[in-house]
């Protein structure tokens, strides 16, 4: 079963479903809605045919809740504001169709006990928007590169955090299968979102862990997208998994961007993310996070950004053109793309050392030091990364002060080894001190 989209600026999504080699019925159910841009996979859970309401309800409500909001969508695709209102609204959508699946339960006493899995994708032309409960995932396959945009909610997946199994052991762990979050079993349900700058050409791989299950690693995603025909790449996943035992139904949700509004600098400032030390230990989606929190800023040649005393706020990154770095008039550094300074305000609030000026016309992300502290608040995981990258920084730099302190310690002893040397060569020989 599939569906498609035209080609052009519209994005082109495909669709397949199999009931697999082991399971009597289908409780996959997906989505495609080319005109919302909006495709979800809900993997149904309980018996007496109950995971097939729970995920049916679950696309069906879903569809009609942003349906409902559809003006508030618009208003962000022609303003490009109110991001924050779309994720809240798409988390909404969700918790809408648990409470539909959660009444329906109530109502029939065989259906008690149901859910389903929720991974959602709404596509605008500059952003992706992502909602997601269970297992189910949602994949970005971004120029060779895969990185996956969900998190499990599975006791596997806790097991593995808390350091108590090791991945490679997951596949022949008892109850694999266990969810620790699903939609509808209760009357509410915690969502996960997240948000993000799409770029052209960008492939995204929504899909039920009957397929994940099968796959070698996340690399074989985009094995599978180079090597086929993009038409036949969703039943190719299916087919796939069916090959490898499909102990589970399989679905698989392909959309690929053509032209995008989004410039290719997006992959560009996640790479000089995550080549800073401060960086360094992020994942793909915590990179996204801080991302999302930079603010893009353009400034004309001989623009100042900073001057040495003012208070220091804000970590830049240099996207474009070049950046001068220089005291009393004499320049100590000047940096291109790639580039980054600043980044120890973000600690403490110390009066910047030197002046920060635009050689040329340049564009850099800056990321303030309020913004990172909340978000850090709110992820305990970044927060950790972060302050141990911090830790790690301070300990490179005092071991290159250590360094250059007895370096010029060592100069020092020469010089005036080598100055008692010549006063007493001037003594017994008449030699001039140099």
């Amino acid at each position: 079963m599939s569906e498609n989209q035209p080609e052009g600026m519209e994005p082109i999504a495909l669709a397949y479903t199999d009931i697999g080699r082991v399971k009597d019925a289908n409780e996959d159910r997906f989505l495609v809605d080319k005109r919302l841009r909006l495709y979800v996979v809900a993997d149904g859970m309980g018996g007496h045919a109950a995971g097939e309401v729970a995920s049916e309800t679950a696309v069906t409500e879903i569809r009609k809740y942003v349906q409902a909001n559809e003006e508030m969508l618009q208003a962000f695709i022609r303003t490009n504001e109110g991001r924050e209102d779309i994720l809240e609204m798409l988390e909404q959508a969700v918790r809408h169709a648990g409470r539909s699946i959660f009444e329906i339960a109530q109502a029939e006493p065989e259906k008690r006990g149901m859910g389903t899995t929720v991974s959602l994708l709404l596509l605008t032309p500059t952003r992706g928007f992502i909602a997601h409960v269970g297992d189910s995932r949602v994949y970005l396959v971004r120029d060779g590169e895969v990185f996956q945009l969900t998190e499990d909610h599975s006791l596997i997946n806790e097991l593995i955090k808390r350091g108590k199994l090791r991945p490679e052991d997951a596949a022949t762990a008892p109850y694999k299968n266990a969810v620790t979050r699903a939609v509808g079993v209760y009357a509410d349900v915690d969502v996960d979102t997240l948000d993000f700058e799409i770029a052209q050409n960008d492939d995204f791989l929504l899909c039920s862990d009957g397929l994940t299950g099968h796959l070698r690693d996340d690399k074989e995603i985009a094995e599978i997208l180079r090597g086929n025909d993009f038409v036949a790449v969703p039943k190719t996943f299916v087919e796939v998994a069916n090959q490898r035992g499909g102990k589970d139904n399989i679905t698989s949700v392909v959309v690929h961007l053509g032209q995008a509004e989004a410039g290719q600098e997006v992959a560009f400032k996640v790479n000089t993310l995550r080549n800073m030390p401060l960086f360094q230990h992020l994942t793909y989606v915590e990179l996204t996070e801080v991302l999302n929190i930079a603010e893009l800023q353009s400034v004309a040649a001989g623009e100042i950004l900073f001057r040495e005393g003012d208070a220091g706020e804000a970590l830049f990154l240099v996207l474009d053109g070049r950046i001068r770095i220089e005291k009393n008039g004499i320049e100590l550094a000047l940096l291109g793309p790639g580039g980054h300074f600043g980044e120890m305000a973000l600690m403490d609030r110390t009066p910047r050392s030197a002046d920060a000026v635009a050689a040329q016309d340049s564009r850099v992300m800056a990321i303030s030091r309020r913004p990172l502290f909340l978000l850090m608040r709110k992820d305990k995981e970044i927060a950790v990364k972060l302050l141990w990258c911090f830790v790690q920084v301070l300990n490179m730099r005092l071991r290159n002060t250590s360094a250059d302190l007895s370096a010029a310690r060592t100069d020092n002893a020469e010089l005036q080894d080598l100055l008692g040397l010549e006063e007493e060569d001037d003594e017994d020989g008449g030699v001039e001190p140099a």
